[in-house]
Parts: structure tokens; sequence; C-alpha cells
């Protein structure tokens, strides 16, 4: 079973965005898992924009060992520093249902299934977030960070 940690945030008013993308590029470049961030025009569920992280991993286990991994010595600076440039965050925990096993470069969220090259469910959120999140080709309004 192949999950994904989606992470939606925003930086602190006083973080110059270049500033706060070094810090995600950075954070990202540590980790030794699946990964990557999307500068988005407007949040899924909010009127505003904001970034979009992927962690994607084989299973539950391997998610907790994800969370330990990024708050390891060798990468606590680099998640320390993007963590205190964020003023606002959200997440949640998604299966893939159908699909390739990688952060999606287009997205589309809705709240019931829909034929998509990658099918995600949400599984566990830790605030405001769709039900699916379908993954396609056109990234309107998305573009890759890290």
């Amino acid at each position: 079973m192949t999950l994904a940690y989606v992470f939606w945030h925003r930086p602190a008013e006083d973080v110059e965005r270049d500033h706060y993308e070094d810090l995600l590029r950075g954070f990202h470049a540590k980790l030794d898992s699946v990964s990557a961030c999307f500068r988005l025009d407007v949040l899924p569920w909010k009127h505003t924009d904001g970034y979009e992280d992927w962690y994607v991993v084989s299973d539950w286990a391997a998610l907790g060992a994800l969370n330990e991994a990024a708050l390891a010595p060798a990468r606590r600076a680099e998640h320390d520093a993007a963590a205190h440039a964020s003023a606002h965050a959200w997440g949640g925990v998604y299966r893939l249902l159908d699909g390739p096993a990688e952060p999606p470069l287009a997205v589309r969220w809705v709240p019931a299934r829909e034929d998509a090259p990658a099918v995600w469910q949400r599984q566990m959120v830790l605030g405001p977030a769709p039900e699916f999140c379908l993954g396609g080709r056109d990234p309107h309004g998305r573009v890759r960070v890290a």
C-alpha cells in the first residue's frame, strides 16, 4: 500500500518567498525518500497561495520512519529552518488507489472518485482537505520548487 503525506503550508508574512523556497529545497535535498514541493497559486480549500509538499512512502511503518528521519540530527537544522519560516500548515495522509507512486505534477482535488492517471484517497487529515486527489497532466497554477 503506497501512502503520501501531503503537507500544505504558507510562509510567515515577514519571510521572502525566494528565501522560503531556498529553505524548502534545502530540506527536501536532505531527505532519503521520494518527495516534492510545489508552489500553488491557490490552496485546494482556501483562496490564497501556498505550498504543497508530497512525501511518498511504502506503508504506515515507512511513514513513521519518515517522521523520525525528518527530525534526525542530519536533517534537523534544515527542517527547523523551514518550519520556523512557516506561518500556517495543514496536512493529510493519502493512499494511492491507481497510478504511479510518485508526487503528481498536476492535480485536481475532488469530493468523489473519477478516472485519472493517478488517484489518491484521503486516509487521515490534520486540517481541511478534499477526499480525492486526481493526478493529471496540466500543472496550471502549480510550480515545482523541490
